[in-house]
């Protein structure tokens, strides 16, 4: 019998770090180690797209059933998220008998696996839940309006790992990754402004310095949004 070693509640791993991780190590440490995020077209329209989808009423029938906004999470995997959508199949006797996931994205389907590795993250997670093979997943691409399927096949379950891994060790490092700048990337980043890419250039990423200028940006931010409600809510009383 192989022993799978199980990771602790406290050690799991956001599933959306996959995708940030792929996109950008800078972007991930930026928003999992340091905790910083700010708002641009694309993450607004992302998330009016979720809120939209996790509106959804559930569908069921007597052999299938979908799940909107499903929680999963793996102990053998460490990883820890929500499906936009499950697909479930039953059999005759009312087992499960198949499960796919379905991730919903704003855009067109893309060059690298950050969605398709994303997506494999969730058939780990099923995987372990409901102890069926996850075979294939789909991907909703809203500007193509339509499904892409997707097979989780080893290759890339291989590459979905790997990139588990790489956040565990960023994680324990606790380093904040050098800046790169790349126009294609950087320009469409909602951090773009607090990554400062052109101006921190590799030489001088991740100093204490640059670490603690953002934070104060982020915090001064954070209290002028909240001296605002304040006096938004004092003009409003009589």
């Amino acid at each position: 019998m192989i022993d799978v070693s199980m990771y602790t509640e406290d050690e799991l791993i956001p599933i959306s770090a996959i995708q940030h991780v792929l996109f950008c190590e800078r972007q991930y440490a930026l928003i999992h180690l340091e905790q910083v995020w700010e708002e641009n077209l694309f993450t607004a329209e992302g998330q009016v797209l979720h809120q939209r989808v996790d509106a959804e009423h559930h569908e069921s029938r007597k052999f299938f059933r979908q799940e909107y906004g499903m929680a999963v999470r793996s102990l053998e995997w460490g990883l820890t998220g929500k499906c936009d959508l499950v697909e479930i199949w039953f059999d005759e006797s009312g087992s499960v008998r198949r499960v796919s996931p379905v991730e919903f994205k704003r855009g067109r389907e893309k060059e690298n696996d950050v969605d398709r590795a994303q997506l494999c993250a969730q058939g780990l997670c099923l995987e372990e839940m409901f102890g069926v093979t996850v075979e294939t997943g789909q991907i909703y691409y809203f500007q193509e309006h339509r499904r892409r399927d997707v097979a989780l096949d080893e290759s890339l379950r291989k590459t979905t790992t790997a990139l588990t891994e790489r956040i565990r060790k960023l994680r324990d490092a606790g380093c904040t990754p050098a800046a790169n700048y790349e126009k294609r990337k950087c320009d469409r980043c909602s951090l773009v402004e607090l990554c400062m890419p052109k101006s921190v250039g590799i030489q001088n990423a991740g100093s204490d310095g640059k670490r603690v200028t953002r934070y104060i940006q982020a915090q001064l931010r954070a209290a002028e949004r909240l001296h605002d409600e304040w006096e938004n809510d004092d003009g409003q009383e009589e």
